[in-house]
């Protein structure tokens, strides 16, 4: 069985109801196409967490369908910024304490603020990254909010397929 994650330890301390997914992975192959076909998931139910840089507000995060692409003026609305941007890639494990492609929205070494695409409350089960590259997390929509102190907006728009 995978050893226990950050965000693994934060659900057990919320008892909150979760299933752990290890899969192979590889440098080139983390989109949630391969990572949902891997863990046996629907791609829709696959949500990524990005983290972006706000002009006011410094460090925020949004977790989304993977398949869907992120509104930037959605979030920086939401988020009481003007407008946001990516991190680079070398700054993520910094940031967030973890690598690209094992990006969790839960036990984030520092808490930023997280905004959840909205279409996340009624999934059940939705899978997150556990905080590590091959090792996913299944819980209820709901739950992820409730233990993440996220909140819930509309981040996406339809056919803003990645």
């Amino acid at each position: 069985m995978a050893s226990k994650t950050n965000a693994c330890r934060l659900l057990d301390k919320l008892r909150i109801s979760y299933t752990l997914h290890e899969y192979e992975w590889d440098e080139e192959h983390l989109d949630t196409a391969t990572v949902s076909s891997h863990v046996g998931i629907a791609q829709e139910h696959m949500y990524k967490t990005l983290v972006l840089r706000g002009d006011k507000t410094g460090i925020v995060m949004a977790c989304i369908p993977g398949h869907l692409e992120l509104n930037l003026k959605a979030l920086a609305a939401v988020s009481g910024n003007k407008k946001v941007e990516m991190v680079p890639v070398k700054d993520i494990l910094t940031i967030t304490g973890y690598i690209r492609g094992g990006v969790s929205p839960l036990g984030v070494k520092k808490k930023y603020p997280l905004y959840i695409d909205e279409s996340i409350l009624p999934i059940d089960p939705v899978s997150i990254s556990a905080g590590r590259r091959g090792l996913q997390i299944f819980l209820k929509g709901t739950d992820l909010i409730a233990a993440s102190e996220g909140s819930a907006a509309r981040l996406t728009e339809e056919g803003s397929a990645e």
